[in-house]
């Protein structure tokens, strides 16, 4: 799951219960906030959870509460000297993806976006079938993770393209609530 950059009054409730349902990792995307209004985030969020937590900005927290890692993107295009924790990267084309492949650094990368984008309206796929196919051709043995549009309906349409897995952010934001939150995420996990 990642977080839509404009965090709810429930925040961290809403993070706590995508992990209580059963996703990896939250990603901590908030361009406009500041330092203090993250770590009030992080703090609200249980400590067992605190692992699954990676940061898109403010890097420094990252030591801070012991989290998951850092994400890159083109706000944030690189870690802090001396980071050797875990990385991952945004990518939007087979050129991004190949250097990320290339660098060896990251556990995985998201390409986006794969489906016309719930949270960004007009934010369209640009890459056809083809080349995603081509991209995790290009990624190896990098995992390359789907982002974009992805809701229960088109999940396993994603897996069997061969991507490693699929993020969420507009589907599971919509959610009015925690629990629903927990209710949208079965929707992904329940069995065929």
């Amino acid at each position: 799951m990642i977080t839509a950059p404009q965090p709810h009054d429930d925040e961290a409730a809403r993070i706590n219960a995508a992990l209580d349902a059963g996703w990896d990792y939250v990603h901590l995307r908030y361009p406009d906030l500041t330092l203090r209004q993250v770590r009030a985030i992080i703090e609200g969020v249980s400590q067992k959870y605190h692992e699954r937590l990676k940061l898109h900005g403010h890097f420094e927290l990252v030591h801070e509460f012991n989290l998951g890692g850092l994400h890159l993107n083109r706000r944030c295009p690189a870690a802090p000297p001396q980071f050797s924790g875990a990385l991952s990267a945004s990518c939007h084309n087979i050129a991004d993806i190949e250097a990320a492949a290339k660098s060896g650094r990251f556990s995985y990368v998201t390409l986006s976006p794969v489906f016309s984008s719930i949270s960004k309206q007009g934010y369209n796929p640009s890459l056809t079938e083809v080349e995603f196919a081509e991209a995790l051709s290009a990624a190896g043995d990098m995992p390359v993770v789907a982002l974009g549009g992805i809701t229960p309906g088109n999940a396993a349409a994603v897996l069997d393209a061969g991507f490693a897995g699929y993020a969420v952010l507009g589907y599971l934001d919509a959610a009015a609530a925690p629990e629903d939150i927990i209710a949208r995420s079965n929707e992904f996990f329940k069995p065929n």
